[in-house]
């Protein structure tokens, strides 16, 4: 895949009002289905009453997946066909952007607006929750786990540290280090940590 890809900043949200009708768009930034589906029933669960929640998603396939496969998944959740889900999703592939999720909760109190109508409000709301979170360009990340003694524990969280990579460490019988790197950055951390412990790191 590229270099580099557009994703969300962050979290961003927005309301729009057609007809009567409200429309309330979430976006945010997923590495993973589960990632994607966990924030789409976060807003299910936040609207119980909404009439429809309408979510669309182009996440990896996994989140350790470096080659850059898309999944692109989007729903109507009861709306016409091809009114609200497909709207929504063309949003995320038009901007090109890639690790997001977005939802739109629609609230009906007025005449109803067509499928053209419905597609273009829910397009407007994908649209209005992205320009609020913000776009940027991030680098492809994968993850891998470096598991070593606790002798050559401090050494390989040194290393890390010195990078600026995210890590967690768990303290068992041995460190466990899972680590999230660039992409680029993978092979030559790897290197590091096997010169630095003498190859004695355990890397999966």
């Amino acid at each position: 895949m590229a270099e580099t890809y557009r994703t969300v900043a962050g979290e961003g949200e927005c309301r729009v009002e057609v007809n009567g009708s409200t429309f309330l768009g979430f976006a945010g930034p997923a590495r993973s289905v589960a990632d994607a589906e966990a924030f789409v029933a976060s807003v299910n669960d936040a609207y119980p009453d909404a009439r429809h929640v309408v979510p669309a998603y182009r996440v990896p396939e996994d989140e350790g997946d470096a080659d850059g496969l898309l999944r692109e998944w989007c729903s109507d959740d009861g709306e016409p066909s091809g009114s609200s889900g497909d709207p929504a999703l063309n949003v995320l592939v038009q901007r090109d952007l890639r690790n997001v999720v977005a939802a739109v909760v629609r609230y009906k109190n007025g005449p109803n607006l067509g499928v053209g109508g419905l597609a273009r409000s829910y397009s407007r709301a994908v649209a209005d929750a992205v320009d609020d979170a913000g776009v940027v360009e991030e680098r492809p990340h994968e993850r891998f786990t470096a598991t070593v003694d606790y002798d050559d524990s401090g050494t390989v969280r040194g290393i890390l540290e010195s990078v600026g990579v995210e890590f967690d460490a768990a303290y068992e019988a041995r460190v466990t280090f899972e680590v999230r790197v660039p992409v680029a950055d993978a092979d030559g951390l790897r290197d590091r940590l096997r010169s630095a412990t003498g190859g004695r790191v355990e890397l999966s």
